[in-house]
């Protein structure tokens, strides 16, 4: 009772001549740790490997059920958001960052236990449902703390805290990276595929080991050069070596909780009528020209108008978009750009592509929020919608393009493509919180907040299942085409089945694209790079449901405005007046 009562806001109001410059770094750092959900696609190559480690085994974890933990985490992130928004108006962020430090950190030790036993559902439970509830507590507790510190600059404020979340996987990917390479063990090699004898069973690999036939994977000279840690082309056993996948879970896990436990502890809250010297709210005309409302809108009242449901739909389309790509990020870069330019596209260029995916939505959070106190938040919107309908309908075309021309300038052109839709992605999310506030006022601007969030877990599924559908449907095809086009014979020397088979040697990883093509006619077209064309025209036709949304969004009627004297700040204990400060806090 006592340690979670010294965590209400009520023991952390700060006093007038309180900083409140100190209060954003402590925004940021809990950001920076959940924000590191978005290098999850850092994991996906060690989970799908977590038993043959150099290549997929029969029994790993397929890429489509490992993204769907990213899926998981996103859509609890908005489901403990929109419960967390309310509760955190009535207890203060101290005790939800405390709450998300516990939930964070926990999940990735749940997580961990997962991957040891070879337990999915462990790992969504631990990273998915306990992770993501982690995330959305901790995502809601600073933004409508900052937006009270900083009401002359709402944009700004809301890009300050978030742009930490995507500040968090720009330091997550390589601390990531390099945690799984310090914890990697090699599996045991048998030798080349001339050294070994192989059989095959039900679509597996076998291989005599220690007199009794063991289970082993075969790679080739392409993927090796994908391993975590390079090593020869051949036969290794399955269940040997460790991709350090359950290690690192452990060791950030504990790291995120302590940061975060340190950051909550360092919140503080204005107190009520609080306004920074020197400024004074702006005139009626003008808020109104903007679209920024002196009213306030009950959190409650707030689902019964048509504002809260268009903005929901600007937000959903606007992360549905982007959120698909940055689940898959390094699989796609190295699918569709890999085949063609091995020499540029390796391992290292696909993780420093991850890294820069974060560099650039965290400098648009920022930039593209801070703008927003400028041009307004509507014409922010369309500008995130009218230029990214453009930009992602020049992907498929960069992706054609290469496969027929296999030059540096279609790279160029995609990773231009897509590092400025992620600074509008990031962007989305920053100003959102701003939007918020000008069309509902900012007394419950965070309980809307959260339950605005709803949007990014609808987003979480609809992206990755967009996605990963759409390019299953596209690989089922591409296989089937490079299956006809090779000899019959090679085939059944290849894979010890003829393509009869085909199904069920797919099934248990054993034909691939790449392996196809090593045996395909001379002449063939790789037709990875093209896998994902079907999912960009889908997201643009996403961006236009979100541009017509923005446009139908229009200032609340006054029937949803609170009442005056509902509005206005209680008189504390003890009688002190609520009214703005005579001089600002130091250091303004």
């Amino acid at each position: 009772m006592g340690i979670t009562a010294s965590l209400h806001k009520r023991h952390i109001v700060a006093h007038d001549d309180f900083n409140r410059w100190k209060v954003p770094p402590a925004s940021i750092a809990i950001h920076l740790c959940i924000g590191s959900v978005y290098a999850w696609s850092i994991f996906n190559p060690p989970l799908t490997r977590e038993l043959g480690v150099v290549a997929s085994a029969p029994q790993d974890w397929s890429l489509g059920s490992v993204v769907w933990i990213f899926s998981v985490a996103i859509v609890f992130l908005g489901l403990s958001a929109a419960f967390a928004g309310k509760w955190l108006e009535e207890v203060g962020p101290r005790m939800v960052g405390v709450t998300a430090a516990a939930c964070w950190g926990g999940g990735f030790i749940v997580s961990a236990i997962g991957i040891a036993t070879h337990q999915l559902w462990l790992i969504y439970l631990g990273y998915g449902v306990l992770g993501g509830c982690g995330l959305g507590l901790g995502y809601v507790s600073p933004v409508s703390t900052l937006i009270r510190w900083f009401p002359d600059r709402r944009g700004m404020a809301t890009g300050m805290a978030i742009m930490g979340f995507g500040v968090g996987a720009m330091i997550g990917a390589p601390l990531k990276e390099w945690l799984l390479k310090m914890f990697y063990v090699a599996p045991q090699y048998l030798g080349t595929v001339d050294a070994v004898q192989l059989t095959t069973e039900g679509g597996r690999r076998l291989a005599e080991v220690g007199g009794s036939l063991r289970e082993v994977v075969v790679i080739g000279a392409s993927e090796a050069t994908r391993m975590a840690v390079p090593g020869p082309e051949g036969i290794y056993v399955v269940g040997t070596g460790s991709t350090g996948a359950l290690q690192t879970f452990v060791v950030l896990g504990i790291g995120y909780f302590i940061v975060m436990m340190i950051a909550a502890f360092s919140y503080r809250v204005p107190r009520e009528g609080w306004l920074p010297r020197g400024w004074t709210p702006p005139a009626e005309d003008a808020a109104s020209r903007r679209m920024i409302t002196k009213k306030h809108v009950h959190i409650d009242q707030a689902l019964k108008t048509p504002q809260f449901y268009l903005l929901w739909l600007v937000l959903c389309t606007n992360v549905t978009a982007g959120i698909g790509v940055i689940g898959v990020a390094k699989t796609m870069m190295s699918e569709i750009f890999g085949t063609t330019l091995p020499l540029i596209v390796n391992g290292a260029f696909a993780a420093t592509y991850v890294l820069m995916i974060s560099v650039f939505n965290m400098c648009g959070r920022f930039i593209w929020a801070s703008a927003s106190d400028y041009i307004g938040r509507k014409n922010t919107y369309y500008c995130f919608f009218i230029l990214g309908i453009a930009l992602y309908l020049s992907i498929p075309y960069s992706a054609q393009a290469v496969s027929a021309d296999p030059t540096v300038t279609w790279l160029i052109m995609f990773y231009a493509a897509t590092m400025i839709i992620f600074t509008m992605y990031g962007g989305g999310f920053a100003t959102i919180p701003a939007y918020l506030a000008d069309v509902f006022g900012t007394k419950y601007v965070g309980g809307i907040h959260g339950r605005l969030l709803t949007a990014w877990s609808t987003a979480g599924v609809l992206g990755p299942l967009a996605i990963t559908s759409l390019r299953e449907a596209s690989l089922t095809s591409a296989l089937k085409d490079l299956a006809a086009k090779v000899d019959p014979a090679t085939f059944q020397t290849t894979f010890g089945a003829g393509v009869e088979k085909l199904d069920e040697l797919v099934a248990a990883k054993t034909v691939t694209v790449a392996k196809l093509m090593a045996i395909a006619p001379s002449g063939t077209v790789d037709p990875t790079p093209n896998l994902y064309n079907s999912t960009m025209y889908a997201m643009a036709g996403l961006l236009v449901i979100g541009l017509i949304s923005n446009a139908l969004v229009r200032p609340v009627k006054a029937r949803h405005h609170m009442a005056e004297e509902d509005a206005k700040p209680m008189r504390p204990a003890g009688g002190a007046s609520t009214s703005a400060p005579a001089s600002a806090p130091a250091g303004e």
